[in-house]
């Protein structure tokens, strides 16, 4: 199948020379309530994001009541799968968020766990699919999503290459465009394990847009992700580091995002703008002459003398001879006196 390094994800390009995306990840930490997952649109909107981002779980179509914890933080739940009944939204309510989402020129996607969330999340009205790392197995519905034609956004926290592979082959036969994202599922993610050299691994061996789904609770990942040559990035998002959740350690705050922003900006701009170093430095003259030194008289200096190292010396401003010139002055002769702190000129020498 040919291979693209470039697609649409609703009305923003993804991939080669494209400003790189910024996905903001809220996850579960609305904790099931509508105001606050409301309140996230509007935050992440607010920080200048490209997207946002939930789950869409649906506890009967995904889940077994014997399910565990990955942390034991609900002091409400008595089960994982309870949880997720207890924050799942109904239809008309990710009807809701994704119009919301929309208004605020947000792309809106969810993350589906389930064949029941992806049906759901059509009728909602998505431009792509992200999968999280725990669903790169899951063949039907890789095979379901991908038969819809919108882009996947596929995670590679749990997968080894032979599982990705397989989950690409899939993506492929089926002609779906997407893009695959390094991820540590670590809560948070130390620098240590973030992985930024697998960036380029996966570039090499798949050829599409790739990016960093980054848990390590910082900016920092994904600035570097970015300055790799990532196409788009995820990081989690919490509206205040009191809140409640499993991942909170994980995410950042409304500001970081903010500054995430800007750093991204600045860092496409900067890889996008290539630099000739000879034509920069014939345009910064000018301020050569200010910042740069040249040869000066040490000491009061007398018509006849011949030039010692003793003698010279430099200084600002860089208007005269310049101190490539410094050696080869030594054992010259001066023509007439040269005051200290003056700068010597060719026609001082004899």
């Amino acid at each position: 199948m040919p291979v693209s390094e470039t697609f649409t994800l609703g009305n923003r390009a993804v991939g080669r020379g494209a400003r790189p995306l910024v996905i903001g990840e809220v996850g579960q930490a609305h904790d099931g309530s509508l105001g606050l997952a409301h309140a996230f649109v509007d935050a992440i909107a607010d920080a200048g994001a490209d997207a946002v981002k939930f789950q869409t779980h649906i506890a009967e179509a995904e889940s077994t009541p014997s399910e565990p914890f990955r942390v034991p933080f609900s002091r409400q739940d008595s089960s994982r799968y309870d949880y997720w009944r207890r924050t799942a939204f109904d239809e008309e309510q990710w009807v809701g968020l994704a119009e919301h989402a929309r208004a605020r020129e947000l792309l809106f996607l969810s993350s589906p766990f389930s064949l029941e969330a992806v049906e759901l999340l059509t009728r909602v009205g998505v431009p792509g699919w992200k999968i999280g790392s725990g669903e790169v197995s899951n063949g039907p519905l890789l095979d379901r999503v991908a038969g819809t034609g919108l882009p996947v956004l596929l995670s590679s926290g749990m997968s080894s290459y032979a599982e990705l592979d397989a989950a690409v082959a899939r993506l492929r036969a089926r002609s779906a465009p997407f893009a695959v994202l390094q991820c540590t599922t670590a809560y948070p993610a130390p620098p240590e394990q973030l992985g930024l050299n697998v960036l380029s691994e996966l570039h090499e061996r798949y050829g599409v847009p790739f990016g960093l789904s980054d848990h390590s609770g910082t900016i920092f990942g994904s600035l570097a992700a970015v300055t790799l040559g990532a196409a788009l990035v995820e990081v989690h998002v919490i509206l205040d580091r009191a809140m409640f959740g499993p991942d909170v350690q994980a995410s950042i705050t409304p500001d970081e995002l903010h500054a995430l922003v800007e750093g991204v900006d600045f860092v496409h701009r900067a890889r996008m703008n290539a630099v000739d170093k000879n034509t920069f430095a014939a345009e910064a003259a000018p301020l050569r002459a200010l910042f740069t030194k040249s040869v000066v008289a040490r000491d009061d200096l007398t018509a006849g003398v011949v030039l010692t190292a003793e003698d010279l010396t430099l200084k600002k401003p860089g208007t005269g001879l310049g101190p490539e010139r410094l050696d080869s002055l030594v054992g010259r002769r001066l023509r007439h006196d040269v005051p200290a702190d003056t700068l010597i000129e060719e026609g001082d020498l004899e």
